[in-house]
């Protein structure tokens, strides 16, 4: 059974059971409190608690979908048969349309009679504390068949909300043995019959389950993975044996000088994921997503190296695309630009791995290959445990966080240094430092981060993560909307305020910093009080930016490997 029938076969038997087909949402999710989109339900997340936007929605409450996903708390265990950081998963959701033995029913007919896969067995929560057990489910089963039914405990079978707060609930899984006789978790059935105001470990600690809030409405989350359920279709020992990736196996092998199973699991997860997240937006960077992409990328580049791969990552990443495109065809329309962005980012780092490597080889310690050659711990890291050997995270964070710290000082020293007669142009360079990297996150429509930055009497200096150098629009564009703010004479406002208070607010943190309970926090608002930039910071500043001049950018280049450097005054 190919893939694409495989995901087709679950879309049509749920539509034909009465469910909305609904397309997989973005793995940039839209909800905050997450980074990437980890499970099925994180786009339904909002109809568990509001049904009737359901039916504006879908014009119904019961739905299905094949959900693109990435977890990133396994990329260090890909490489072996089971794990991997992009996935997708095959889910039915139902937001009181239906109840736990209709579920239940569905599963048991899709598996048993669609797919014609033998159940080995079923789990149920068995109870903890002032939860009951399930015996709900533990019923359904027993109608259904002679099942063996195992009662596992919170931590197993009671599902949390993602991120936050949201729904959650029991859960009854569906095991089926795979090729070599090995019990294989395919199915999970969440009952979300509560709502939780805080995060799944929270409640899993078991101190918070008096929180827990009854829903109106019996909310069905179901999640399955299409690579297990490929696996056991197939009768396959290996998730890279499967349909889903054997291509992508056999076309590295083919072109690879040397023998290493590991590696190549590691570069086929790592392409696909990284090309999903590409065609999602995510661009390498040195921050939040953008660095979980360069983390791929780069591990991508250094497995490539290590088994002799003649093939680039922009040839492979053609075949990724030429399967996958007939179930997602935004990845056919994206091609050029990822092919370009993984042809790049290999380009940049080829000249780091080289070094790096040899340096390790030569006994180099970790800090310094980060610190002086800019090879990513974490490479660090995975070659030390191929050696059979461990570095010191604990010893070489706190010496980056010193590092760290002395930079920030000295830059410090520098800037106060430009203002020690407080002369105005030092100070208005200041205020105009805030509307620059303002700015630049509205132009670049990215969340930017400082990086760095000097001012004296001539000119401003800010270093800022972007993995590429700006256009000439670009750079006029950032001017153009300095100048505008200057124009309009907006307020510069100093509050004082508590940390978490400013966090929430999402004032930006000068990188490396540490600060105290109450912070200073300076806004850049019109009279009406909306804001166009917001930072912590010690001043001081212009009382307002109608004083400041004619902005303009002199120069810009790289400071770093992802860190452009801009250069502007105030004419």
């Amino acid at each position: 059974m190919p893939e694409i029938d495989l995901r087709q076969k679950f879309l049509s038997f749920f539509e034909a059971k009465g469910h909305k087909r609904v397309p997989s949402s973005s793995l940039v999710p839209t909800d905050p409190s997450v980074l990437l989109t980890t499970a099925g339900m994180q786009q339904f997340k909002p109809y568990y608690t509001e049904p009737e936007a359901a039916w504006a929605e879908f014009g119904g409450v019961n739905v299905a979908s094949v959900q693109k996903c990435f977890r990133t708390t396994d990329i260090d265990e890909v490489g072996d048969k089971s794990h991997l950081t992009f996935f997708e998963m095959l889910g039915n959701f139902s937001f009181g349309g239906y109840s736990k033995a209709e579920a239940i029913k569905l599963a048991h007919e899709f598996i048993t009679q669609e797919l014609g896969l033998e159940i080995s067995y079923v789990s149920i929560f068995g109870g903890q504390g002032e939860l009951l057990r399930d015996g709900k489910s533990a019923e359904i089963w027993n109608s259904l068949g002679n099942f063996e039914i195992r009662e596992l405990g919170l931590e197993d079978v009671f599902w949390g909300p993602t991120g936050a707060a949201g729904p959650c609930g029991p859960t009854t899984e569906i095991y089926c043995k795979n090729q070599v006789g090995e019990d294989v978790e395919i199915w999970n059935i969440v009952f979300n019959e509560f709502y939780f105001p805080d995060s799944r470990e929270a409640l899993l600690s078991g101190k918070g389950l008096e929180r827990l809030e009854k829903l109106s409405n019996l909310g069905i989350d179901t999640g399955m993975g299409l690579e297990r359920l490929a696996m056991i279709v197939e009768k396959k020992e290996d998730i890279f044996d499967t349909s889903l990736l054997f291509p992508l196996v056999e076309a590295i092998n083919c072109h690879s000088t040397k023998s290493n199973p590991r590696s190549v699991r590691i570069m086929a997860d790592h392409l696909r994921a990284s090309i999903f997240l590409l065609v999602d937006g995510v661009r390498p960077s040195n921050t939040d997503r953008g660095y979980i992409l360069r983390r791929l990328i780069r591990r991508l580049i250094r497995h490539r190296q290590a088994i002799g791969l003649s093939f680039g990552l922009g040839e492979l990443a053609r075949l990724i695309i030429r399967e996958y495109g007939r179930s997602y065809p935004q990845l056919e329309q994206a091609s050029v630009s990822v092919v370009e962005s993984l042809n790049q980012e290999s380009d940049k780092f080829q000249l780091t791995l080289d070094r790096g490597l040899k340096e390790f080889a030569r006994g180099t310690d970790p800090f310094t290959l980060f610190t002086t050659y800019g090879f990513p711990v974490e490479l660090t890291e995975e070659l030390a445990r191929e050696e059979g050997r461990e570095i010191d995270r604990r010893s070489f964070d706190e010496a980056l966080r010193k590092h760290q710290e002395v930079s920030r000082v000295g830059s410090e020293k520098k800037f106060v240094g430009g203002l020690a007669d407080t002369e105005p142009v030092t100070i208005n360079l200041h205020t105009a430092h805030h509307l620059l990297l303002a700015a630049l996150k509205q132009v670049l429509k990215q969340n930017i981060k400082q990086r760095g930055s000097n001012i004296n009497q001539e000119r401003l200096r800010l270093d800022f993560t972007f993995d590429r150098k700006l256009t000439e629009e670009e750079k006029q564009q950032v001017e153009e909307l300095v100048n505008e703010k200057i124009a309009k004479d907006l307020k510069v406002v100093c509050r004082e305020m508590p940390f978490g208070e400013a966090e929430k607010l999402g004032a930006e943190m000068e990188f490396g910093a540490k600060y105290g309970d109450t912070v200073s926090v300076y806004f850049i608002e019109d009279a009406k009080g909306e804001v166009f930039s917001k930072e912590f910071c010690g001043g001081p500043h212009a009382a307002s930016t109608g004083k400041l001049g004619h902005f303009k950018i002199k120069k810009e280049e790289s400071a770093a490997s992802g860190i452009r450097r801009l250069k502007a005054v105030l004419e």
